[in-house]
């Protein structure tokens, strides 16, 4: 079995010893992202929806760096810091995830890093 670590400047550097994403044959697993700036690497803002927006752009680099793009997404794991906003966050994510519908597990938590309100991993297929 061979491994690739994916990488990409289009998304935020990993704030701890982990790759973006990483590649086994045609399974890609992407480390969850959340709503930083790729070239500050500070948060986007403190809203809700322009937190949600950047963490999917950044998904999207880095499933576009592994050969990937949307289309090729089998799950989505969704942390939230704060559960009323579920209605919101599926409002924003299906606009990402119109036709294609991976599975999906949205859970609350307590806290996520640098004071993110949304984290979102997932596992993509690679089509070559």
């Amino acid at each position: 079995m061979s491994f690739q670590f994916i990488h990409t400047g289009d998304a935020p550097e990993a704030i701890g010893p982990y790759s973006q994403a990483v590649r086994s044959d045609s399974l890609v697993f992407l480390s969850g992202q959340i709503g930083l700036n790729p070239k500050t690497g500070e948060m986007v803002s403190e809203d809700f929806t322009a937190q949600v927006e950047q963490t999917m752009e950044n998904l999207l680099a880095v499933l576009h760096a592994a050969g990937c793009q949307a289309s090729h997404v089998l799950s989505v794991d969704v942390y939230l810091t704060d559960m009323a906003q579920f209605p919101l966050f599926n409002e924003i994510y299906g606009k990402y995830f119109s036709r294609h519908k991976p599975a999906r597990a949205v859970v609350e938590v307590s806290r996520l890093p640098k004071g993110a309100q949304v984290e979102i991993k997932c596992v993509a297929r690679h089509q070559g």
